[in-house]
């Protein structure tokens, strides 16, 4: 996934780091093998080229990946899409983006967009199959992460650990205490305002996981865009959100309600995760500085 992960746990048992490492490393391993649109040969990649007609198994983690998009999808009106990936490439991300960076016409947006679309993917989830209608690839970027925390966290418990916290390129979930009882703290640090002090928050039995504007951006005749795509118009998102930080039991859902907040923005995203019971937290750039927005469940 071209990022980093760590864990920290208490370990009574006094069990074999070696161990620990060799359960995290599988459970990576087998998101990767399955979800990796960087692999040539991960089950998402081989899909996307597969030959028009064709209906694919899915495995279990896949198929529990992609019906937790696609629900989101529905419920959002599109905000995320997991077949969006020629529309990241366009704009200079992603392991297909283009070499050099320009600005998308109009024509190439919409010729691009023809491309994707979750409403062609027809996914049976109780059977796990997936039909390729042809040309239809899947990017699962937005969520495989938070799902990988989702997994090693699975992988530790089976070896007993029940005290821990897991990290996967900053998507964090914690279950139980630290070592004395406290409980697993996180910081949320204002995106570019030193001056706005972050927040602490317990993780107790809980995923974290954010979504912003602050490491991959682009430019090209003096407009900055950001990686994160807006499905419905093809063109990055332009609202006033700086960051989005989404609370849920499971990483892998708030990794995706994370995405779909950014994309719907300040005023729409708040009323998403108020209708939806989603523990959410905005900062909106300002002409006075930072603004910090809250949902009732974050309240």
């Amino acid at each position: 996934m071209g990022t980093t992960w760590s864990v920290r746990f208490d370990n009574p048992r006094m069990l074999a780091l070696a161990s620990v490492r060799v359960a995290v490393e599988a459970a990576l391993a087998q998101v990767t093998a399955q979800m990796s649109h960087w692999q040539e040969d991960s089950d998402l990649s081989l899909y996307g080229r597969a030959r028009p007609g064709t209906v694919h198994t899915l495995a279990p983690e896949f198929a529990e990946v992609l019906a937790c998009a696609l629900h989101w999808a529905r419920a959002s009106g599109g905000a995320l899409d997991p077949t969006i990936g020629p529309l990241v490439a366009l704009w200079g991300f992603g392991p297909d983006a283009i070499d050099e960076v320009q600005m998308p016409t109009p024509a190439a947006i919409r010729a691009v967009q023809a491309r994707c679309g979750w409403e062609r993917l027809r996914f049976n989830p109780t059977a796990r199959t997936l039909s390729q209608p042809g040309g239809l690839t899947l990017d699962f970027s937005g969520i495989a992460k938070g799902f990988a925390v989702d997994r090693v966290l699975h992988g530790l418990r089976a070896l007993g650990l029940e005290d821990l916290l897991v990290e996967v390129g900053g998507e964090l979930r914690g279950l139980g205490r630290r070592p004395g009882g406290t409980p697993w703290t996180v910081q949320i640090a204002a995106p570019d305002d030193a001056s706005t002090p972050s927040r602490t928050i317990a993780l107790t039995d809980i995923a974290v996981a954010t979504s912003g504007d602050r490491w991959h951006q682009r430019e090209h005749s003096g407009r900055r865009w950001s990686h994160t795509i807006d499905p419905r118009t093809g063109e990055p998102v332009g609202n006033a959100l700086a960051s989005v930080t989404v609370l849920h039991a499971e990483c892998m859902h708030a990794d995706a309600l994370a995405t779909v907040l950014t994309v719907l923005g300040l005023a729409d995203g708040l009323a998403f995760a108020d209708a939806h019971g989603v523990a959410a937290l905005f900062f909106e750039r300002t002409n006075d500085g930072l603004a910090l927005h809250t949902s009732r469940a974050w309240q």
